[in-house]
């Protein structure tokens, strides 16, 4: 493994790259953006603020996204490399600090729009001038860049013109900037990007989705701050945990593993295109689900702990229901597209249990906040169960062997 002959000091991966502490360090600030994105929909409990939110993931995730194929192409730490990676950092951090204001100015100050605006602008530059000279020598990777340079740029000016608007016209002009970004990307001939480690790209959308899922599990702390502990308190946090615990049972049990071996088989040509889809397009719901799966859950602590304000027999309802219950739909989705891209094959166990949490949504309106928290619980209690007995076989060779997953 050499230094890489650049402008800047980069060395490269190997295939068998891991991920660098400095990636870790660099996921901390995703972890608190994720929590004021719950705190912020959390805050605007409409329909209108929950859509701002899931926008606002996306904005999140398309800044993460982009440095975790950087570097699997050079190392974090080493060389110039970090000092950019530490500069983008400091980007999203400020974008993180301004999500509160992000759609509503707070009056003084700088504004909360604008600053989001620019950060992001700044964090897109600095990663697409990374990847513009690591590329050197590689035209084939430039002329992706290339192509690459619009969509950013029009999501970028898109969310600056939106820091001039308000309401729906705001909500509007930010999906587009999105739409911009994301809709060219995937527009590119995806050949021409470059992808060398797969067991690194695996291990790093791994570790975001645990960051995303210890988001929920802050969520229920969040959700009984300054509350008395109760036994109904107790009930519900477990509940959550077990809840947040068999999600990570879904992904990690088997689904990391046959994924990084289909994204390793892929031909080198055509292995970036299944990166994309299997993991830039098709995590995201996982992320978003959770994310959504969090307000859901402070949202049951408070009904359960706060005496004051609800009663123990009052149901969860409207956009902190569906929150819980489609956030995990979202969730069970993603792994089933990510499943079918990857393998070939319908998750027909997660399918059907997200079919059946659509269900429970609806039929429990009118049952207590906890039961309606039991029931989802007891859904992917099954769904870990049965895939538990029903594929052990193929699960251990998976995990202990090669065969190829059949569950």
């Amino acid at each position: 493994m050499s230094t890489r002959r650049t402008p800047i000091r980069a060395q490269a991966t190997s295939e068998d790259q891991s991920v660098t502490t400095l990636e870790l360090f660099f996921d901390l600030v995703f972890v608190f953006a994720l929590t004021q994105i719950t705190a912020l929909m959390a805050h605007e409990l409409t329909w209108h603020g929950v859509i701002r939110g899931v926008l606002l993931i996306g904005l999140l995730w398309w800044s993460w996204i982009g440095f975790s194929w950087l570097c699997n192409l050079v190392k974090a730490d080493e060389g110039s490399v970090r000092a950019v990676l530490l500069l983008a950092m400091g980007a999203m951090f400020l974008i993180a600090l301004a999500i509160p204001e992000a759609f509503h100015d707070l009056p003084g100050g700088l504004s909360g729009p604008v600053v989001i605006a620019i950060a992001y602008f700044l964090f897109r530059a600095l990663h697409l001038v990374l990847f513009w000279v690591i590329a050197d020598g590689d035209k084939a990777l430039r002329r992706t860049l290339v192509r690459f340079a619009p969509s950013m740029l029009a999501g970028t000016a898109l969310l600056l013109v939106a820091s001039q608007f308000h309401g729906t016209t705001q909500t509007l002009l930010w999906a587009a900037a999105l739409a911009a970004d994301y809709g060219g990307t995937y527009l590119i001939d995806a050949r021409g990007w470059r992808l060398r480690s797969a067991a690194h790209f695996a291990e790093r959308h791994g570790l975001i989705l645990i960051i995303a899922l210890g988001e929920s599990i802050v969520a229920i702390g969040v959700g009984v701050t300054d509350l008395p502990i109760s036994w109904p308190i107790v009930i519900a946090s477990t509940l959550g945990l077990g809840v947040a615990a068999a999600l990570w049972w879904i992904y990690f049990d088997a689904t990391v593993h046959y994924g990084e071996q289909a994204l390793a088989a892929e031909p080198a040509e055509t292995r970036p295109k299944l990166a994309r889809d299997a993991y830039t397009f098709l995590h995201f719901p996982m992320v978003a689900g959770v994310v959504l799966l969090a307000l859901g859950l402070k949202k049951v602590l408070e009904y359960v702990g706060d005496t004051e304000h609800h009663h123990l027999d009052d149901p969860l309802k409207g956009i902190g229901l569906y929150a819980l219950f489609f956030g995990v739909v979202l969730y069970l989705l993603g792994h089933v597209g990510f499943k079918l891209r990857t393998t070939g094959a319908v998750g027909w166990s997660r399918l059907i249990t997200a079919g059946l949490c659509v269900v429970a949504a609806f039929a429990l309106v009118k049952v207590p906040a906890l039961a309606q928290l039991s029931v989802l619980a007891a859904l992917l209690a099954g769904l870990v169960a049965f895939e538990s007995v029903r594929f052990a076989q193929e699960r251990d060779q998976l995990r202990h062997g090669d065969h190829s997953p059949s569950s």
